[in-house]
């Protein structure tokens, strides 16, 4: 073979070589990949030099073209403040009095009322409110020993009477702390009612604005349900639109640790008037908040926003909220923005105001295996969560209209969730979900009157809320 020759077969080869090379790569099915992306930073965690710490992830870093619906989820936690005293509070315990509550109920709410007495300082001020038809209080005073006897007397000489009027409660709550607001960093009403409102301001949309303009005034408000005839969504969007906390308590007993756990969580307060941001990008669309209502949102198409208001939050307090976007990825291998965060708040240990925020995004593949292999494992057991904490507040209208049947078709859809979830995830990651889900369903199945139909509603709207990311409000 001459020279020439020989030229020509290693043009030949390289000629091949290349064409091999830039060959685009197929998967199994024949579709065409593309260059292979390079993975996005799974998480980003930011606290901006402030008292809250965000950490945002998305569910899929990789989306195939054309329209793709993944979950983007936040985690906001307190700082640990590690040998600090809590501060000085303002309280005001609004108690309700009503005739439902005679005999062991108040009698408990009495002795818990007695315990935080106890529990206060001289630092701090309490009022106690209580409320039947009518309203009664004892006006807010520094906590010294004098004072402390004076009111532990009050509280002795409360007794039931009267329908439920819960406005003027909160009125004379807000009163009450309005006096010395100024003179404290945190300001809080704890309101416990074991029924709905029967007199006095009785609608239940101007009562949540009631309590929302009390924030507004800078008080935060609590509220514990007690027993199984209360307004479980009244009592928990007093605690949203309230920054507050919600608990539901069965057995009156508790209310004692309940009080001692808000007191806490008030005195130890390192952010308030928090606000979460998402904002989507044109190439995104936010569907839906999961289990948060008090939440404001643009326009509902391409590039929209939602705000979402937060509650005050107590040294490493953890909240979680979880958005359900849909995001166009237009070419492979392309980068498309998914969502930008941005926290902002009033920082108490530093008397300052703070913001930080985050920008996830994704990156564009011509393969569906590449998405599916790439997904964010904790994301996706967290949108799992809230997604099945849906399925538990149908569960719960369900059973209060009646439909049993209906409700346990929501309890065992979430089993189909929590697979989906473990093949992604692993087994490990969602089997504690899935027991918690048997012992629903085993615990719906039991409900066999009316109390016991409405005390699971109740503690299924609570498990929602932890479910749903609302873990630190809740108790």
């Amino acid at each position: 073979m001459n020279r020439t020759s020989i030229y020509l077969v290693a043009a030949a080869a390289l000629a091949v070589v290349a064409l091999v090379v830039g060959m685009p790569r197929l998967t199994s099915g024949g579709s065409i990949l593309g260059p292979k992306p390079t993975p996005m930073p799974p998480v980003i965690t930011t606290n901006g030099s402030g008292s809250l710490t965000l950490t945002a992830r998305v569910s899929h870093p990789f989306i195939v073209t054309g329209v793709n619906d993944v979950y983007v989820t936040a985690d906001i936690v307190g700082q640990e403040v590690p040998g600090a005293t809590r501060v000085p509070v303002n309280l005001a315990l609004v108690i309700d009095r009503s005739g439902s509550m005679a005999g062991e109920k108040l009698a408990n709410a009495k002795d818990a009322a007695r315990r935080l007495v106890g529990q206060l300082r001289s630092t701090d001020r309490l009022a106690i409110v209580h409320y039947g038809s009518d309203v009664r209080f004892f006006d807010g005073v520094i906590c010294t020993e004098d004072n402390k006897a004076q009111l532990l007397k009050y509280i002795d000489g409360i007794w039931d009477e009267g329908g439920t009027n819960i406005g003027d409660g909160l009125t004379a709550g807000r009163a009450q702390l309005l006096r010395a607001a100024s003179d404290y960093k945190v300001n809080r009403m704890i309101l416990i009612s074991d029924g709905q409102p029967t007199e006095g301001l009785t609608d239940l949309s101007a009562l949540t604005q009631e309590v929302r303009d009390i924030r507004n005034q800078g008080i935060s408000v609590s509220s514990i349900g007690v027993g199984t005839d209360f307004n479980e969504q009244l009592m928990e969007a007093f605690a949203e639109v309230g920054s507050g906390a919600y608990a539901f308590l069965s057995d009156s007993s508790q209310l004692s640790s309940i009080f001692q756990k808000d007191l806490n969580a008030a005195g130890t307060q390192v952010a308030r008037n928090v606000t979460l941001t998402f904002n989507a990008p044109p190439s995104a669309q936010i569907i839906e908040v999961l289990g948060h209502t008090n939440v404001q949102y643009s326009d509902r198409g391409y590039g929209n926003h939602a705000s979402v208001t937060l509650p005050d939050f107590a040294a490493a307090q953890q909240e979680r909220v979880v958005v359900r976007m849909r995001v166009r990825g237009e070419e492979v291998g392309a980068t498309v923005a998914v969502d930008a965060l941005s926290l902002t708040y009033q920082d108490t240990q530093k008397n300052d105001a703070v913001s930080s925020g985050a920008s996830l995004s994704a990156l564009v593949t011509g393969s569906v295996a590449t998405m599916n292999d790439n997904r964010d494992k904790e994301a996706i057991v967290f949108a799992a969560r809230a997604r099945s904490a849906d399925n538990l507040q149908h569960a719960a209208a369900a059973m209060q209209a009646g439909d049993r049947k209906g409700a346990q078709g929501f309890i065992n859809s979430n089993n189909a969730i929590f697979e989906e979830a473990a093949q992604v995830a692993g087994e490990g990651a969602v089997d504690g979900d899935r027991k918690d889900n048997a012992a629903v369903f085993d615990s719906l199945n039991s409900a066999d009157d009316t109390d016991k139909i409405n005390s699971w509603s109740k503690e299924s709207r609570r498990k929602a809320r932890m479910n749903y990311g609302l873990m630190g409000s809740t108790y």
